[in-house]
């Protein structure tokens, strides 16, 4: 018997001292009196920080408990599939938060509670929300109407509502105490781990009894059917994309100029103000009065000039002629030494501060010249009205918004230097983007065709709503089809431009569709499951086609009976025949057994 749990996010305040601090899952592990045999492991990702530490241990005496502690949620920011499959995998899930950092919490509610929603949607599992820790401005407060302490901390009522959207047990604690950990948390989470093995130990008593067989004559053995074939996903290279486009520097729009003109630094205007507000104060996407900071907008004005017309000679190659470049001059001569290092930590995905640092300090060889420079840098990666400190320029916090800011110029005209025209409607979009995340687009924007000197670009093929779920995955790395219609014409969309990640999601996506759908509304669907494989083939989605196949194959006695069955060709009924299940050996078996227990049965010898 086991339990699993799996626990999301960070109860900390964020202050180096409480990062010390044992984490709410360690403390009720070590505490409660219930729980032996505590071993723990950390799981670090490609960067080597931990994404998750993994806790496995004895619950009621003879119960394994396995315990995954998430402290951050990058592993949200992957595709639908993970969080479905780590929620869906769990037991119980408990949610938790810091009262004090309201930054973090904002976040949970607006990006990742969506999430935690919709996978939720597909599974029954019992959610625990915790909101940790004492409220730094005043008596900590419990009464839902209180607005005391609304701006800087997380009220109660905030609390309580956000476990009211997902169907979740709200807890406060206070602190990580004995009464907190053992009594209230540990009498909630105990509830529901006994709930959790008392519903499994149903689940076994039922499936034992209708697994007993009969003494007397036993039944054809059914075998299980072959395995489907494994689709392995692809690991993202998004950050290294953007980076690579850098390197190359195509479509650059922006050139960085020292005030001696000697040299220039080309790079992105799309990219830029997607990590900064700074950037769009400077390229116009933003006013002064929207800003609301004033350091940003005296960092802005002492920092850098944008110069206009023809004073400062055109060096880039490849802006179509129609956009010339904006022009930048830095007033600050050692930022301007550093603005290529400065330029590849923000195009890499802005999460390697330790290594800027080390590169400025290499460079400029003076310390305070080196505090000077990323000074004015944590101020370009500021957030208006919020104190940037180096902690909060390290690892993850930065990455994911520019993960997820790019998606601000998804289908916007702002800083939009391409129009696709498709079914009569226009979709404005990015070049920046679209040569550094599609090879195909890269060389339609730079080679010698119509499209790398024209700002109206006609798209024919798909449908307006399937490209912009493609233009969505280019901007953000990710994408949810809403039906297996959808992602069939993603897919397609997707090899014509030849973006083969995307393809797999959508392969995966049909595929975890076509296997959660029961046998009742497999036989009752409209959906034509040869004409998908006829288009997985056309579309060389070799991988999809087999999976299809043996699909077909494994529900054999539903596809049978179709009319779409006929549009099989013979090389893929002889196969699907090969492969069919049950066996014909099986039905012959079957129909022998039911035959004779016809002839056992006892006739009434009066009639």
């Amino acid at each position: 018997r086991s339990v699993n749990i799996v626990a999301f996010g960070n109860e900390r305040d964020g202050l180096p001292e409480d990062n010390q601090q044992p984490s709410l899952i360690q403390s009720y592990l070590g505490r409660s009196a219930l729980i032996s045999q505590i071993d723990s492991s950390l799981s670090a990702g490609q960067v080597g920080n931990p994404v998750f530490t993994e806790y496995q241990a004895c619950a009621f005496g003879n119960v394994r408990l396995v315990v995954h502690d998430f402290p951050v949620w990058d592993i949200f920011d992957s595709d639908w599939y993970t969080s479905r499959s780590l929620i869906g995998g769990a037991d119980i899930v408990v949610i938790k938060y810091s009262v004090n950092d309201k930054t973090s919490f904002q976040e949970l509610k607006d990006t990742y509670v969506p999430i935690v929603k919709k996978a939720l949607s597909h599974c029954s599992v019992p959610v625990i929300v915790s909101a940790v820790g004492a409220r730094k401005n005043g008596v900590p407060c419990t009464c839902p109407l209180c607005t005391s302490d609304r701006r800087s901390c997380v009220t109660t009522s905030e609390g309580v509502q956000l476990a009211k959207e997902i169907g979740a047990t709200y807890l406060e604690l206070h602190a990580l105490s004995d009464f907190y950990i053992q009594k209230y948390f540990g009498g909630v989470l105990e509830y529901f781990m006994i709930q959790s093995l008392n519903q499994k130990s149903s689940e076994k008593m039922k499936k034992r009894k209708k697994m007993q067989k009969c003494h007397r004559v036993q039944p054809p053995q059914l075998e299980q059917p072959e395995k489907m074939p494994i689709l392995k996903g692809e690991a993202s290279h998004y950050d290294a994309d953007l980076h690579n486009l850098l390197c190359c520097c195509q479509c650059a729009d922006v050139a960085f100029y020292p005030e001696d003109l000697s040299t220039v630094v080309e790079a992105h205007k799309v990219i830029l103000c997607s990590v900064s507000h700074l950037f769009m104060l400077l390229f116009e996407v933003k006013s002064p009065a929207n800003i609301y900071d004033v350091s940003i907008v005296q960092t802005a004005k002492s920092l850098f000039a944008v110069e206009s017309g023809s004073a400062l000679p055109t060096v880039s190659h490849s802006t179509p002629a129609c956009i010339p470049p904006v022009r930048v001059v830095v007033k600050d001569s050692a930022f301007f030494f550093c603005l290529p290092d400065i330029l590849h930590f923000i195009y890499s995905g802005a999460f390697q501060w330790e290594r800027l640092e080390e590169d400025i300090k290499k460079k400029l060889k003076d310390p305070e010249k080196t505090e000077h420079v990323l000074e004015k840098v944590k101020c370009i990666l500021k957030t208006p009205g919020k104190l940037n400190s180096t902690k909060d320029c390290r690892s993850h916090q930065i990455k994911r918004l520019y993960n997820t800011s790019l998606r601000l110029f998804f289908n916007t005209p702002v800083l939009a230097d391409v129009i696709f025209k498709i079914q009569g409607a226009t979709v404005p979009a990015h070049r920046a983007v679209l040569v550094a995340r599609c090879e195909v687009m890269a060389a339609m924007f730079n080679g010698n065709y119509l499209e790398a000197n024209s700002i109206l670009v006609p798209v024919y093929g798909v449908s307006k709503d399937t490209f912009l779920a493609f233009l969505e995955y280019l901007y953000t790395d990710s994408c949810c089809p809403a039906s297996i219609l959808q992602a069939m014409s993603l897919l397609i969309c997707a090899e014509m431009y030849q973006v083969v990640r995307l393809q797999h999601i959508c392969e995966l996506y049909i595929i975890t569709q076509l296997q959660s759908m029961p046998s009742r509304e497999l036989a009752s669907t409209s959906l034509s499951i040869v004409s998908l494989l006829k288009k997985a083939k056309f579309h060389n989605s070799d991988c999809l086609s087999t999976w299809l196949l043996h699909f077909i194959a494994t529900n054999y006695l539903i596809f049978s009976q179709k009319p779409e069955f006929q549009d099989l060709s013979v090389e893929e009924r002889n196969f699907v025949e090969m492969h069919r299940w049950p066996s014909s050996l099986y039905l012959k078996q079957l129909a022998d057994y039911r035959n004779y227990v016809h002839s056992q049965k006892c006739h009434c010898a009066i009639m």
